[in-house]
């Protein structure tokens, strides 16, 4: 409802997980880090030298995630079955019970054939799936957490709002430090637990989804 007469409003980036990962302390600095010697030395392991790695691997560090996502797939099966029987009874002699029944029946009516069954049933089905989906995007990540085996836990998140509508997109998962190249970047294909989400709110997308009596009813009625 805040969009309703303004544009929808913008995500506090203070409130952001990144934003607690780069406020809050990271791991302690390597011992190798502090030595002074390593001030004025071009072969410095520090971050910061020359020719130092600066990819992401502590808490609060930025990195770049490359999504890049081109999967079809196509799947058509197909089913028939028949099936026909037939069963008969008759009795037309026992004891002489026929030939007296037969005289109380209805004109036309006759006990020598007092069953006849006949079935039969046949079912088909067809069903395909065809499925193609391409999405490009590249977002900033920061690493919110360092699990205890290595693994950094990364979140990124990227708002871009054009008149009244408001394109969001988010993305989450664990990568590997030794994943991560030498330009800081890491594809998508390499995220553990990935969750990529690409939308948008706004009033073209409030028109574009059913009320939410509609949802109510889809979900209720049987048929």
């Amino acid at each position: 409802m805040d969009h309703i007469g303004s544009p929808p409003s913008f995500t506090l980036a203070s409130e952001a997980p990144e934003a607690r990962a780069m406020t809050q302390p990271g791991l302690p600095v390597t011992i190798l880090e502090q030595r002074p010697v390593d001030a004025s030395s071009l072969w410095s392991p520090s971050r910061v030298s020359l020719l130092g790695d600066r990819r992401a691997v502590v808490r609060g560090d930025i990195l770049t995630v490359v999504i890049e996502i081109d999967d079809s797939a196509e799947i058509s099966n197909s089913t028939d079955r028949s099936r026909t029987g037939s069963e008969s009874l008759s009795v037309p002699g026992l004891f002489g019970l026929p030939q007296r029944l037969d005289q109380r029946l209805p004109e036309g009516a006759s006990s020598s054939e007092l069953v006849g069954l006949d079935s039969q049933s046949s079912s088909s089905g067809d069903g395909s799936v065809r499925r193609n989906e391409k999405l490009e995007l590249r977002i900033a990540a920061t690493v919110v957490n360092v699990l205890p085996n290595g693994v950094l836990s990364i979140s990124g998140s990227q708002e871009l709002r054009v008149n009244f509508e408001l394109r969001e997109l988010l993305v989450t998962g664990f990568v590997r430090p030794e994943d991560i190249s030498r330009q800081n970047e890491i594809t998508y294909d390499k995220i553990a637990s990935a969750r990529v989400s690409y939308g948008g709110r706004g009033q073209i997308t409030d028109v574009q989804q059913p009320r939410v009596g509609q949802q109510v009813l889809d979900a209720v009625l049987p048929f």
